[in-house]
């Protein structure tokens, strides 16, 4: 009886641990790149809800490039729709590996993995739905090598 206690213990608290990971995330979800070639026209967009207009979010693009990615670097246009109507459009340029071609960010095999901050402490002035379409600036209509784009919204603990 002593074992079986044990495990169920042991289920609860990897239970806990593993929801209370997770407690932050406003949102999160990434969309695969066709072939792993973005091209201009091919946005990637994404809708989230928000009820929380007191505490603070970091936002986050999250960028999942394979070997074949020939660039270190990015440039992106991320548009953020809020409720209402009112949009904002940014232009951003983000490093992905250093002068030596070492990728910045976590890798497994050739796939590399960068969580790239976008908007941090930022306070979200209304609840309701917001909509976030990113798409890459890069000269090249094609880009190659990009397997998934995504969005990450986390709260700020107080």
């Amino acid at each position: 009886m002593t074992g079986r206690k044990n495990r169920i213990v042991i289920m609860l608290t990897i239970a806990l641990m593993t929801a209370s990971c997770g407690k932050n995330v406003v949102f999160t979800d990434s969309l695969p790149v066709p072939g792993r070639v973005w091209t201009l026209d091919n946005s990637a967009s994404f809708s989230f809800n928000v009820e929380d207009t007191v505490n603070s979010n970091n936002i986050f693009l999250v960028l999942r490039t394979g070997s074949s990615y020939p660039y270190r670097n990015i440039w992106l246009f991320v548009t953020t729709s809020a409720p209402g109507g009112s949009s904002i459009t940014d232009t951003l340029s983000y490093d992905l590996a250093d002068e030596n071609g070492n990728w910045y960010g976590k890798g497994f095999g050739d796939i590399h993995e960068l969580k790239l901050p976008y908007r941090l402490n930022v306070f979200f002035p209304y609840t309701g739905n917001y909509q976030v379409s990113i798409s890459h600036a890069m000269r090249n209509a094609a880009l190659k090598g990009v397997c998934d784009v995504g969005l990450r919204v986390e709260r700020n603990e107080k």
